[in-house]
């Protein structure tokens, strides 16, 4: 579990796990920026290789993931197939946030995603964001995604939050 990048001088803050999954490359960019903005604190991992002991290690967790047909992406809900019954119990209280990448609205994974963190009793401790690619065409889903600089910097902030927020035993 590497850590990445800078973190405004903090050190040994409490780790922040990003989560992550990414067909088109939308998803991986913006949790490689939250990762940027919360430096030294970020723990990146895919999600296809969390496993039950990157969640129990980590203080808060930061979801980023693509909606697909509606939904969380089939990585994304597998590694919460996965982790979910060896988590349950040992998660409580702990904060996290999330990102989704979408090509309209991205509400119903939002929804999904909530429902899971509200299953291992996680709390909130930022706003959903949710970006829009406007992708709409098969085309435009298959394709490389370039994410906006401000969703970019919307998503380093969000990091950067998280890992004071964490380290300064806000949440």
């Amino acid at each position: 579990m590497p850590a990445l990048g800078k973190h405004r001088g903090m050190t040994d803050a409490p780790p922040l796990l990003i989560v992550w999954h990414s067909c088109t490359g939308g998803s991986e960019a913006l949790a490689r920026a939250a990762a940027e903005g919360a430096g030294n604190a970020a723990q990146l991992v895919a999600a296809g290789d969390v496993a039950p002991d990157h969640l129990h290690a980590a203080a808060g967790y930061l979801f980023v993931g693509p909606e697909n047909l509606a939904a969380l992406s089939g990585a994304m809900k597998e590694m919460f197939d996965r982790c979910y019954y060896p988590c349950l119990g040992k998660l409580e209280g702990r904060p996290y946030a999330t990102i989704i990448c979408a090509g309209s609205d991205g509400e119903n994974a939002q929804r999904q995603l909530d429902r899971i963190a509200t299953g291992w009793r996680l709390k909130r401790v930022a706003d959903p964001v949710i970006v829009n690619t406007a992708a709409q065409t098969p085309e435009a889903i298959l394709a490389p995604k370039a994410i906006a600089e401000a969703h970019l910097a919307e998503a380093r902030d969000l990091g950067a939050a998280l890992a004071e927020g964490l380290a300064g035993g806000i949440f």
